[in-house]
Formats: C-alpha cells, sequence, structure tokens
C-alpha cells in the first residue's frame, strides 16, 4: 500500500518543483529584458545524461526547454550528452548541477 502512494506523492511534489521554476525562471528573463543594460550571460552547454532511453530523454528535453532562459539544442548519437542553451551561465558547473537535481533526478524517481 505504501508503494502504491510514492509515485502520485512524487509526481504531485515534481509538478509543482517545476512550476516553481518556471515562475522564477520568467521572472529572471522579464526582469533582465525590462532593465536597462544586458546581464544574460548566455552559453551552450554538454549535460551528462543518467537517463537512458529515448522516453526519459524526451521527457527531460521537454521539461528544459519549457523553462524559460533554456533551451535543448541536441542530443549526442550516443545518447550521453544532451547540449542545452542557458541564456544565465555564470557557472557552469552549478548549472549542470541545478539541471541534473531539479529535473533529471526527480524525473528518473518517477519512472522507476
Amino acid at each position: 500500500m505504501k508503494a502504491i502512494l510514492i509515485k502520485p506523492i512524487l509526481i504531485v511534489k515534481f509538478i509543482l518543483l517545476f512550476l516553481m521554476e518556471i515562475l522564477v525562471a520568467n521572472f529572471r528573463v522579464a526582469h533582465d529584458v525590462i532593465t536597462p543594460g544586458y546581464s544574460a550571460k548566455p552559453g551552450v552547454i554538454a549535460i551528462p545524461l543518467d537517463c537512458k532511453n529515448n522516453f526519459e530523454i524526451t521527457l527531460l528535453v521537454i521539461i528544459i526547454s519549457l523553462t524559460p532562459g533554456t533551451l535543448a539544442l541536441d542530443v549526442s548519437s550516443e545518447k550521453k550528452k544532451l547540449y542545452i542553451h542557458a541564456m544565465f551561465m555564470e557557472n557552469k558547473n552549478k548549472l549542470i548541477h541545478e539541471i541534473k537535481n531539479t529535473f533529471e533526478k526527480p524525473l528518473l524517481e518517477i519512472l522507476a
């Protein structure tokens, strides 16, 4: 019975987290657009993937692309890396860590 309740709780938690990330990203992008100057530090990075199949990768790509300020560009031919463009990339390693722990890890827990 306990295992039956875990997935819906994980899904609701993930949806709320995702909505919060969208809200924060929208404010960040809007702030950059309406303020004078240019504070964005865009860049392209490769994120090592723990996702193994096309379905997992596709869901991750959709989630990343729906978040303002980030856009999934390509997946390596061996499906080991996901290339993304980020509007705000102050610290490459921090961004990789955030994406893996905020989106990929919870997504894989839900799909397991």
